[in-house]
């Protein structure tokens, strides 16, 4: 007996696997060696390609292909249509498997719609990519990229809110209470 939901016309090729509570729906496509994590949503016309890997709690938008070599940690989200790559120079004559570049998109980041990350990069721990941005760098933790090619516009934190920093380099969570410190251009939560 199965312990997650699958839309009837979702196509889960043998060999892949995904976890207890995860809701698969219209159109959906996970090759044999996708990995899906607990509790994870995938919308409409979403694929997660071979040795593609998603952590628990994981949300992907419709429209989304999750190629060989990207890896999402936990609660991650994917907007609708965002695009990645795993190939810096893509040839239809030549086959470049071996050539390609791994992503990884970090615990609680999120990116918004239609943007387009190129492999072999790091997106860090809570970062915001926003929608329509084209990522062709590290993404630092808990930054906000913005434009093209992405440059970074801000600090957010956990909850997603912009972080304001005093003279003294500190910020609180406007939602959750948490408090932040900037150092050489890296942000801590501080516990």
């Amino acid at each position: 007996m199965k312990d997650f939901y699958a839309h009837e016309t979702a196509v889960l090729d043998e060999g892949c696997r995904i976890g207890a509570g995860t809701k698969i729906w219209h159109f959906t496509h996970l090759m044999p060696e996708a990995v899906v994590g607990e509790n994870c949503i995938l919308g409409q016309n979403v694929m997660i390609a071979n040795r593609a890997t998603l952590g628990n709690n994981v949300k992907v938008q419709n429209n989304v292909s999750v190629y060989e070599g990207v890896t999402c940690e936990d609660e991650v989200f994917l907007g609708p249509s965002v695009v990645f790559t795993n190939v810096i120079n893509p040839r239809a004559f030549i086959e470049r498997k071996q050539e390609f570049r791994p992503t990884l998109v970090q615990r609680g980041a999120s990116i918004g719609a239609n943007a387009t990350i190129l492999c072999g990069h790091t997106i860090g721990k809570f970062a915001l990519v926003g929608a329509g941005a084209v990522v062709t760098h590290d993404v630092p933790d808990y930054a906000v990229v913005t434009g093209n090619p992405a440059k970074q516009t801000g600090w957010v934190s956990e909850y997603g809110h912009p972080l304001h920093f005093d003279e003294t380099n500190m910020a609180v969570c406007q939602e959750s209470g948490q408090k932040y410190i900037l150092t050489d251009n890296q942000v801590k939560r501080i516990e």
